[in-house]
């Protein structure tokens, strides 16, 4: 791998450093892919490199659930904070507000990554979303995606960024 001239830098107030292939890289957002397993107990150790970031910067606490079923996100808990204050603005009387609570609550729990780095995944959502054995995990800035391997691997090569979308994503300085 050439990294001649190349530095990446994450910066925040807190961040993890890793060296890869002598390039230093400064970790302050959940990003790329972690492979990991399902015990029976239906726990998931958090690939390390997540586990760093999210312990470092957020805590231990989380937020586990999902919007549809079809994956399960982590989120930590005062990210999770966060957007429930976001979503106290909405009115209660606003339809999306009470279908997207009766989702994240249906599928949700609070737990705590433990000293072994592993966190329980809901069984109605494991039972859902198929996340059993190996799974896919994924860095989405301040939270993370289990993935059920299959699944994912499927709507990767199926679901490829169309212009439209690179046109989007222009719209909002990307």
């Amino acid at each position: 791998m050439d990294t001649s001239g190349v530095k990446w830098y994450f910066l925040a107030r807190n961040y993890h450093q890793y060296n890869y292939g002598g390039l230093r890289v400064e970790l302050s957002v959940l990003m790329g892919r972690g492979d990991a397993r399902v015990d029976e107990k239906g726990r998931i150790k958090i690939p390390t490199n997540f586990r760093r970031v999210i312990e470092e910067r957020y805590g231990s606490d989380c937020f586990i659930t999902s919007f549809e079923g079809e994956k399960a996100r982590i989120y930590p808990l005062s990210v999770w904070r966060e957007f429930q204050q976001r979503l106290a603005r909405v009115p209660s009387t606003a339809v999306a507000k009470d279908k997207l609570l009766k989702q994240v609550n249906y599928y949700g729990a609070v737990d705590v990554i433990d000293a072994q780095g592993r966190i329980l995944v809901p069984s109605i959502l494991r039972d859902k979303a198929g996340i059993r054995g190996d799974v896919v995990v994924l860095g989405k800035e301040d939270h993370l995606e289990i993935w059920n391997r299959e699944r994912i691997d499927k709507q990767v090569s199926e679901d490829q960024l169309s212009a439209e979308d690179f046109k989007e994503l222009e719209l909002h300085g990307v």
